[in-house]
């Protein structure tokens, strides 16, 4: 269909991106960005792009991708427990300054032809435009004064977050915890350019009090910094800046919160990006969704016949793989959660269960990219040489592994039928809600000491997930010995469980 105007609502990535786009397409369309900000007036650091992204991004319009790549900085991953580093090649991973991404798609939207209005906030119906386009964030005005019709739902989680960086480049992305006598403090950083890193730290309430950040919270002035939480953090994190401080950009500690809504478009107008919808930063980034957003939505209205059939498109289309995302997040959101519990894996351990925490990857996945890795996490689970780790049929051999627990001597990780205790249904929403508290409970004192309890669920894939993160809990909380009934097709998933230390035994079904 063709648009004779179109007015873009946020002039963030992803408002930005969709203006171009849509010149792009539809060149006589005249397109106007209203950002309430001044120019370089942005919150953040760095922003990472998956390496699906960087595809989508090229294959969308390959000369603002090139230049968003020649801005960027690519880098490896690593964990880091003590004086433990495990490294895991990626040199697919790529940040970019926020600011430096701005400046690229600001220019590329205005020589396309979109017209930047800044230090503008237009509310959608005031507007004269065939196309409004919601892309003002996660605490979007055009979301909240339409809620009711967008059947809006915004949850706040009980962990939180403070979003800070370094006046230098970490040699490459890091994931580490830091210890402190209020707790247990947790870092993802990672470089975006020469001279800075984003630095997020995350963690408890019970920490975050005992810190005193609950009153530097409330000391900390809109617009302004927590300097007390960065200079405490810097001090906790000092093995890790090596010399250099934390540095905020309106920087406070926050409680990440998960925006759905039933539908994203009402008459001529549509939500885009974390207007929508968000998924936690452990995954990805909100630029990345709102960008790929932008191209799913230019495409629709390419396709359709009138606007009504373009903006059902756009969510038809698009829906499904927000949700699946949202839904992944909320388990990775989940197991970083209960990280410090994690502590005491080996670090190769710990970094395959960092990555198998959602069900995406799998050991042999893994091993595809990482292989040494990969390897040296299966020799600790086994308690073997590495050179006794095969290169094939891992998920075999991890559970053909011996066991001595729950006074017993097992002789694979596979249960013979009848040797397991009390069965237990696990039918959750996820490992760490009231009800899972409750079952937990149940569980524990249900259980004979010696005794083996056997979780059962639903069967399906997010069940088993589900499933597998209850057990760990009955394992690291409660001190039991875990099996997990699983179906055959769930195998590969099951050996990642045991080789995480969130299950002990197997129980294949028929």
């Amino acid at each position: 269909m063709r648009l004779r105007s179109a007015a873009i609502l946020g002039g963030g990535p992803g408002g930005l991106y969709v203006a171009r786009l849509i010149k792009l397409r539809q060149p006589d369309c005249q397109v106007d960005v209203y950002e309430q900000s001044a120019p370089g007036n942005t919150f953040g650091f760095g922003v990472g792009l998956s390496a699906r992204t960087q595809r989508n991004l090229e294959a969308a319009d390959p000369a603002s991708f090139r230049e968003i790549s020649a801005r960027s900085w690519r880098h490896e991953m690593s964990m880091v427990i003590g004086d433990a580093t495990v490294r895991l090649a990626a040199a697919d991973q790529l940040a970019i300054g926020r600011q430096a991404l701005l400046g690229v798609l600001g220019a590329h939207a205005e020589a396309a032809g979109a017209r930047l209005h800044y230090g503008a906030q237009e509310p959608a119906e005031g507007l004269d435009a065939d196309l409004v386009v919601a892309a003002d964030g996660a605490g979007s005005l055009t979301r909240e004064v339409y809620a009711r019709d967008f059947g809006a739902q915004i949850e706040a989680h009980d962990g939180l977050y403070l979003w800070c960086g370094t006046d230098f480049a970490l040699p490459r992305a890091v994931f580490c915890p830091a210890e402190t006598e209020c707790g247990t403090f947790v870092a993802h950083a990672y470089p975006y350019q020469e001279d800075r890193s984003t630095f997020l730290v995350e963690t408890d309430t019970g920490t975050w009090r005992r810190a005193g950040f609950e009153s530097a919270t409330r000391r900390t002035l809109p617009g302004a910094s927590d300097d007390a939480s960065l200079a405490y953090l810097t001090k906790a994190f000092s093995d890790r800046l090596g010399g250099h401080s934390l540095i905020g950009n309106r920087t406070r500690w926050l409680r990440f919160r998960t925006v759905t809504c039933a539908v994203w478009h009402r008459g001529n107008v549509v939500l885009l990006g974390d207007a929508a919808h968000t998924a936690h930063y452990s995954i990805g980034s909100g630029t990345k969704l709102a960008m790929e957003d932008g191209i799913a939505l230019v495409e629709a209205l390419a396709d359709a016949g009138n606007l009504d059939e373009a903006l059902t498109r756009y969510e038809s289309a698009r829906r499904p793989a927000v949700e699946h995302l949202q839904s992944i997040a909320r388990r990775s959101m989940l197991w970083w959660d209960a990280f410090p519990g994690r502590l005491d894996l080996p670090v190769e351990q710990l970094l395959i269960s960092y990555m198998t925490r959602a069900g995406k990857v799998s050991i042999d996945r893994l091993a595809a990219v990482a292989p040494d890795v990969v390897t040296a996490g299966l020799a600790r689970y086994a308690g073997c040489p590495v050179s006794a780790v095969p290169t094939a049929g891992r998920a075999a051999w991890v559970l053909s592994r011996p066991l001595t627990a729950a006074g017993r001597d097992w002789a694979s990780r596979v249960i013979p039928p009848g040797r397991a205790g009390r069965e237990r249904r696990v039918e959750l929403p996820d490992a760490w809600c009231p009800g899972a508290d409750a079952l937990l409970g149940a569980v524990r004192d249900g259980t004979a000491p010696g005794g083996v309890t056997l979780l059962t669920c639903a069967g399906d894939r997010d069940a088993v997930l589900t499933m597998f993160d209850f057990a760990e809990r009955l394992r690291r909380e409660a001190g039991l010995t875990v099996a997990a009934r699983v179906n055959r097709v769930h195998v590969p998933l099951a050996a990642d469980a045991l080789v995480s230390a969130r299950i002990d035994l197997v129980d294949l079904a028929n």
